[in-house]
């Protein structure tokens, strides 16, 4: 018998250059089991990686499909780049990797486009941008994705890319305030480069984020990366 819709259930899972986080959702999105976290291992090589993916998904129950957010450039599946993870990520085929380790279908797709994917509206020019380890990008046009937008490896201020200014170590290196005088030129830049209608801010550093948002910069919860994964399942 053909499985109801309502009754598919999506392992959804965020790969960061710190966490690999996991978690159950129901075909609407709503999550099935608690959000679980582990450390991204060292050296985040792809095996130890998928490891780590298997041990996160056998402690969430059933499920019958999976969506893998990845921080760097995916193209049918393949990684393509993986600044913050480790080089044998380049060229690798994580999708059907991780489909056979769990015997289940696999979807991969960048992780802010996942993010973005989770967050949106689908009305006019969303940016999304996921401030972490490194620097994500995603932009939508009326729910539409623009894939692989990796902007944060693009000069930004002071030769120096998004991603060298705004990422985790600049933020350790220099400390929250020159980071919060950073990040508002950012935006600035950002809505004259796209003159966006929406721009979401993702990512685990937004806690740190202590200056005023314009009204149309909202700052989205770190779930949302794993909401999205449903997002990858409709066609």
């Amino acid at each position: 018998m053909a499985q109801a819709d309502s009754s598919i259930r999506t392992l959804t899972v965020d790969i960061g250059g710190s966490g690999v986080k996991a978690m159950v959702l129901d075909e609407a999105g709503n999550a099935l089991t608690e959000r679980r976290r582990v450390e991204t291992p060292q050296p985040p090589k792809p095996d130890a990686v998928i490891d780590a993916i298997a041990n996160l998904a056998a402690g969430q129950g059933e499920f019958h499909r999976v969506s893998v957010g990845f921080p760097g450039v995916v193209r049918g599946g393949v990684t393509e780049t993986a600044v913050n993870l480790d080089p044998d990520w380049v060229g690798f085929d994580l999708a059907t990797a991780l489909s056979q380790r769990l015997d289940k279908p696999v979807r991969v797709i960048n992780d802010a486009d996942m993010q973005g994917l989770g967050a949106i509206s689908g009305k006019g020019v969303e940016l999304v941008i996921t401030l972490g380890t490194g620097f994500g990008s995603a932009l939508f046009l009326d729910g539409k994705l623009v894939p692989n937008l990796e902007m944060g490896h693009h000069e930004f201020r002071k030769e120096e890319t998004y991603e060298q200014q705004l990422g985790r170590a600049a933020l350790e290196k220099g400390g929250q305030k020159k980071w919060n005088s950073r990040l508002e030129k950012a935006i600035a830049s950002l809505e004259h480069l796209f003159n966006y209608d929406y721009l979401y801010i993702g990512g685990g550093e937004t806690k740190k984020i202590t200056i005023e948002l314009p009204p149309n910069v909202k700052i989205v919860p770190n779930i949302s990366g794993l909401l999205g994964g449903i997002a990858l399942w409709r066609h």
